[in-house]
Protein backbone atom coordinates (compact mmCIF):
# COMPACT_ATOMS: atom_id res chain seq x y z
CA UNK A 1 0.00 0.00 0.00
CA UNK A 2 1.11 3.51 -0.65
CA UNK A 3 0.25 6.14 1.34
CA UNK A 4 -0.24 10.00 -0.18
CA UNK A 5 0.43 13.09 2.02
CA UNK A 6 -1.50 16.22 1.06
CA UNK A 7 -1.62 19.86 2.41
CA UNK A 8 -2.37 23.22 0.61
CA UNK A 9 1.39 24.51 1.16
CA UNK A 10 3.19 22.08 -0.46
CA UNK A 11 3.13 19.34 -3.12
CA UNK A 12 2.27 15.95 -2.32
CA UNK A 13 4.00 13.41 -0.84
CA UNK A 14 3.64 9.24 -1.59
CA UNK A 15 5.30 7.05 0.71
CA UNK A 16 5.42 3.32 1.38
CA UNK A 17 2.42 1.74 3.73
CA UNK A 18 5.07 0.87 6.27
CA UNK A 19 7.25 3.64 6.14
CA UNK A 20 4.27 6.08 6.39
CA UNK A 21 2.94 4.21 9.39
CA UNK A 22 6.30 4.31 11.24
CA UNK A 23 6.45 8.26 10.76
CA UNK A 24 3.06 8.68 12.07
CA UNK A 25 3.82 6.98 14.89
CA UNK A 26 6.94 9.16 15.43
CA UNK A 27 4.94 12.02 15.21
CA UNK A 28 2.57 10.97 18.42
CA UNK A 29 -0.26 9.62 15.99
CA UNK A 30 -1.90 6.28 15.76
CA UNK A 31 -1.09 5.15 12.03
CA UNK A 32 -4.54 5.05 11.06
CA UNK A 33 -5.19 5.66 7.39
CA UNK A 34 -7.00 7.66 6.52
CA UNK A 35 -6.13 10.52 8.68
CA UNK A 36 -5.67 14.10 9.37
CA UNK A 37 -3.90 16.80 11.31
CA UNK A 38 -5.29 19.91 12.13
CA UNK A 39 -3.41 22.97 11.55
CA UNK A 40 -2.68 23.46 15.02
CA UNK A 41 -1.43 20.17 15.09
CA UNK A 42 1.38 20.21 12.68
CA UNK A 43 4.11 21.94 14.20
CA UNK A 44 3.79 19.47 17.82
CA UNK A 45 3.60 16.58 15.51
CA UNK A 46 6.72 17.29 13.28
CA UNK A 47 9.21 18.72 16.71
CA UNK A 48 7.98 15.07 17.67
CA UNK A 49 8.92 13.28 14.30
CA UNK A 50 12.30 15.70 14.58
CA UNK A 51 13.06 14.09 17.77
CA UNK A 52 12.37 10.99 17.42
CA UNK A 53 14.89 10.86 14.24
CA UNK A 54 17.44 12.34 16.36
CA UNK A 55 17.30 9.69 18.42
CA UNK A 56 17.85 7.09 16.23
CA UNK A 57 14.41 5.48 16.86
CA UNK A 58 13.96 2.95 13.72
CA UNK A 59 11.10 0.81 12.61
CA UNK A 60 11.33 -2.85 13.23
CA UNK A 61 13.06 -4.43 9.86
CA UNK A 62 10.56 -6.17 7.21
CA UNK A 63 10.14 -9.75 7.58
CA UNK A 64 11.48 -11.56 4.01
CA UNK A 65 9.45 -13.41 1.91
CA UNK A 66 12.49 -15.40 0.24
CA UNK A 67 12.27 -19.25 0.35
CA UNK A 68 15.44 -20.47 2.21
CA UNK A 69 17.05 -21.27 -1.29
CA UNK A 70 16.68 -18.11 -2.78
CA UNK A 71 18.26 -15.96 0.02
CA UNK A 72 21.49 -18.53 -0.47
CA UNK A 73 21.62 -17.66 -4.22
CA UNK A 74 21.27 -14.05 -3.24
CA UNK A 75 24.02 -13.65 -0.10
CA UNK A 76 26.31 -14.29 -2.96
CA UNK A 77 25.79 -10.72 -4.50
CA UNK A 78 26.14 -7.66 -2.59
CA UNK A 79 22.97 -7.38 -0.02
CA UNK A 80 21.12 -3.48 -0.71
CA UNK A 81 22.05 -1.29 1.46
CA UNK A 82 18.64 -0.44 3.81
CA UNK A 83 17.60 3.38 3.35
CA UNK A 84 17.65 4.62 6.49
CA UNK A 85 14.38 6.50 7.95
CA UNK A 86 15.93 9.72 8.68
CA UNK A 87 16.20 9.91 4.34
CA UNK A 88 13.15 8.66 4.20
CA UNK A 89 11.30 11.16 6.27
CA UNK A 90 12.89 14.20 4.41
CA UNK A 91 9.90 14.76 1.83
CA UNK A 92 7.33 14.51 4.95
CA UNK A 93 9.07 16.53 7.51
CA UNK A 94 9.35 19.15 4.35
CA UNK A 95 5.65 18.80 3.76
CA UNK A 96 4.99 19.65 7.41
CA UNK A 97 7.09 22.26 7.20
CA UNK A 98 5.36 24.11 5.26
CA UNK A 99 2.07 22.94 6.24
CA UNK A 100 3.34 24.71 9.65
CA UNK A 101 4.52 28.06 8.46
CA UNK A 102 1.05 28.08 6.37
CA UNK A 103 -0.49 27.44 9.15
CA UNK A 104 -2.43 24.45 6.88
CA UNK A 105 -3.70 21.54 7.72
CA UNK A 106 -2.22 17.86 6.51
CA UNK A 107 -4.36 14.90 5.30
CA UNK A 108 -3.44 11.22 4.25
CA UNK A 109 -5.35 8.46 2.90
CA UNK A 110 -3.94 5.72 0.24
CA UNK A 111 -3.43 5.94 -2.32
Amino acid sequence: MLVRFTCEAHRDVLLFGDIAQALLALMGHSGTTPGALAAAEVRPALARLREALAAGHQPPAPATDQAPDQADNEAEDDPPTPIPLTTRALPLIELLTAASEAEAPVLWYPA
